[in-house]
């Protein structure tokens, strides 16, 4: 990085096509940390110049300085929104951490269908849902076993922050390469050729399925129990105390017995490990004592 004496103003990234400091740098790291969370520094910034250059040549502005007034304006606000999917990680695949679903099979699904079939309402959330996947993984999981759940009160809510994924996400269309990690039976059941490879799933999935912009940070409409929870590789991003009031504020959406599966590379801190006792790799349930 290359500062002047005031630390600010001179070029840090070498050869770019627009002007891009400090001092741009640690506004867009300002707005990413108020907006959503997510702690950047430094060290990322080649990667957020190389995600956001793009965007500054399809407004016609000269550099990162009239970019940063832009989605700092009230009038940007679109275009912060624009700026922030660039900058969120989006990673996912059908069935990551396949351990995941065989535990919501074997120890979750089973209760919950009988519940589903005395007429309880049953929620479950896929709260970074990204393009999909997970959350399809889920009703994949629910359907392998109980094939008319779209009959009873079951249904997932899938959130993300990003509204570009979300709409890839609500289309469920995918390149059947894919799909590889979906059992065949499944793919035959609940996917439609959709022409040059790619696939789309059908009426019976998508209905099970709603999908929502939530910003974790930001307020929670939801008022109703949840009897299982994904939370997974979101959290790495933010700060330890950002994390632990993500985790405080879903156990009072979380019901008692219900289970909260987080990534591999976190683990639950704070108010919330009081509430939660391990039932296998980065698998959690509620217990119920405490106070919430």
């Amino acid at each position: 990085m290359i500062a002047d004496s005031a630390g600010k103003a001179l070029q840090i990234v070498e050869n770019a096509e627009f002007a891009f400091t400090a001092r741009d740098l640690d506004a867009i790291v300002h707005i990413m940390m108020t907006e959503t969370g997510i702690s950047l520094n430094d060290a990322k910034a080649n990667l957020i110049y190389s995600r956001l250059a793009k965007h500054v040549r399809r407004l016609g502005l000269r550099g990162f300085e009239q970019y940063c007034a832009l989605v700092q304006s009230p009038q940007g606000e679109q275009e912060r929104h624009e700026m922030i999917a660039a900058l969120t990680t989006n990673v996912t695949r059908f069935f990551r951490e396949p351990h995941h679903f065989e535990h919501m099979r074997e120890k979750l699904l089973p209760g919950l269908i009988a519940r589903a079939k005395a007429g309880e309402r049953i929620r479950l959330w896929s709260s970074a849902a990204s393009t999909g996947q997970e959350a399809y993984s889920m009703a994949l999981t629910l359907l392998a076993v109980m094939p008319d759940a779209s009959r009873y009160d079951i249904r997932i809510l899938a959130t993300d922050i990003d509204t570009h994924v979300l709409k890839t996400a609500a289309d469920g269309c995918y390149e059947e390469a894919q799909l590889d990690p979906v059992p065949v039976a499944l793919r035959k059941a609940w996917f439609n050729p959709a022409g040059k490879g790619m696939v789309q799933v059908n009426d019976t999935l998508r209905g099970l399925v709603s999908f929502k912009r939530l910003n974790l940070i930001g307020e929670w409409p939801m008022r109703g129990k949840f009897q299982l929870i994904f939370c997974r590789n979101v959290v790495i991003y933010f700060e330890s105390i950002t994390q632990e009031k993500i985790w405080a504020r879903m156990m009072p959406l979380l019901d008692d017995g219900g289970a909260l599966y987080i990534g591999h590379s976190e683990r639950i801190t704070g108010f919330a490990e009081r509430l939660l006792r391990n039932d296998g790799i980065t698998i959690y349930r509620k217990t119920g004592r405490g106070e919430v």
